[in-house]
């Protein structure tokens, strides 16, 4: 997509004694369709003879545009990279061959590419969590790590629940992983694909679930006692009702989280695994009651599906980058033809790309594989100082 715009930045000061790290780390950008985002920028240095002689100086600086490498890391479905305070990006996802759970991390995205992967946990030989262990995902609760998988076991495959492991070590690479046991969902079936969050003081998980004997997928939510436990009512939260996300399979799974622009949005994904796999979107006033369904509205259409290059995009979740810019982390594959059953087709790619919103505060996921070109137009801060202050 092409950058139209940049936003100028304004800034008063109150005293003319000023450093450049004042100055943000990201502007924001206008693009076609009333489309927004945040990128990064790198500012040039600050005349502070000029703001100390007028009060008043402009900097100009070079946005940062990040090409990342399409796929990022591949054969790695359900992708999910976590920033943390340590500055490290966490990256998990499905293993080829469903019978692990890996790790990865690095100071930057890109650096995933070629950071080493550790096995921190191993599927049992038999029993529960000894077949098809799905979708990882990474949490950091109450200054400890969390695994939400899910897993089914080798005398019935199809007995998916979700589970939950434990790291109170420093670095979860490293660290000791213990087995805190199968999420206490309200009734047994098909369950996977949960994901954890927390928002205005309260933790909930978001899961997958099948009814009707195991042939419609819902989501449902719930408030969180523990990382690993569930209090009080589960609600279902969304069900397929569309024709978009019925092809193949009654789906609707992967949920994940992002709050911004005053509501919460939960993406998820759609229909069968193959290239009618797509994205859907439901939202919620952000000081809603999440557990009340009344509260949520779901996108009547898909907000990403598969276009000519990638095929099946899907089971996405959220995260930042170096500048703080919000960062789509999402699964898709190379080609639209499969033999067999394509859970069973491992190049599923895991991919990044920018998530832009529009301006009326709403994600814009644009299609799978889009980039920002290149430009030539130049970030401005205009910078002041107050008034009433006294230049010294």
């Amino acid at each position: 997509m092409k950058i139209k715009n940049i936003n100028p930045v304004e800034l008063e000061l109150d005293d003319s004694n000023v450093k450049s790290s004042i100055l943000p780390r990201k502007v924001t950008i206008e693009m076609e369709d009333n489309v927004v985002g945040e990128i990064g920028v790198s500012w040039e240095d600050l005349n502070k003879k000029e703001l100390k002689e007028t009060g008043e100086t402009v900097v100009y600086g070079e946005v940062q545009i990040t090409d990342y490498p399409n796929p990022l890391i591949e054969q790695r479905a359900d992708p999910y990279i976590y920033k943390h305070v340590d500055g490290y990006y966490y990256f998990t996802a499905s293993y080829p061959l469903y019978d692990r759970i890996i790790l990865r991390r690095s100071k930057s995205i890109q650096g995933l590419i070629d950071a080493e992967e550790v096995e921190i946990w191993h599927k049992h030989e038999k029993g529960i969590m000894s077949e098809h262990i799905w979708a990882p995902e990474i949490h950091f609760i109450d200054n400890q790590w969390y695994i939400h998988f899910a897993a089914g076991e080798r005398d019935d495959v199809w007995a998916i629940r979700p589970y939950v492991i434990e790291c109170t070590g420093k670095n979860p690479l490293d660290g000791e992983w213990v087995e805190k046991g199968q999420v206490n969902t309200s009734f047994q079936s098909f369950s996977l694909d949960a994901t954890t969050f927390k928002h205005q003081g309260e933790r909930y998980l978001v899961w997958a679930q099948k009814v009707k004997e195991d042939t419609i997928s819902n989501l449902y939510i719930s408030k969180m006692e523990n990382p690993w436990t569930l209090k009080g009512e589960q609600v279902l939260l969304a069900t397929p009702e569309y024709d978009w996300e019925q092809q193949g399979f009654y789906v609707n799974e992967g949920p994940a989280f992002v709050n911004k622009n005053g509501r919460v949005y939960i993406s998820y994904s759609a229909s069968a695994t193959d290239d009618r796999y797509c994205m859907g979107l439901l939202y919620a006033d952000e000081n809603s009651d999440l557990l009340d369904p009344r509260s949520w509205t779901k996108s009547s259409k898909p907000v990403m599906e598969s276009n000519h290059y990638e095929f099946g995009p899907g089971h996405n979740s959220f995260t930042i980058d170096e500048f703080g810019g919000d960062v789509l982390v999402y699964h898709a594959r190379p080609y639209k033809e499969i033999e067999g059953n394509p859970l069973y087709d491992h190049n599923r790619h895991a991919r990044v790309q920018q998530l832009l919103w529009k301006k009326d505060g709403f994600p814009y996921f644009s299609s799978p594989g889009m980039r920002l070109e290149n430009t030539t137009l130049k970030a401005k801060a205009i910078l002041k100082v107050k008034k009433d202050r006294v230049v010294n």
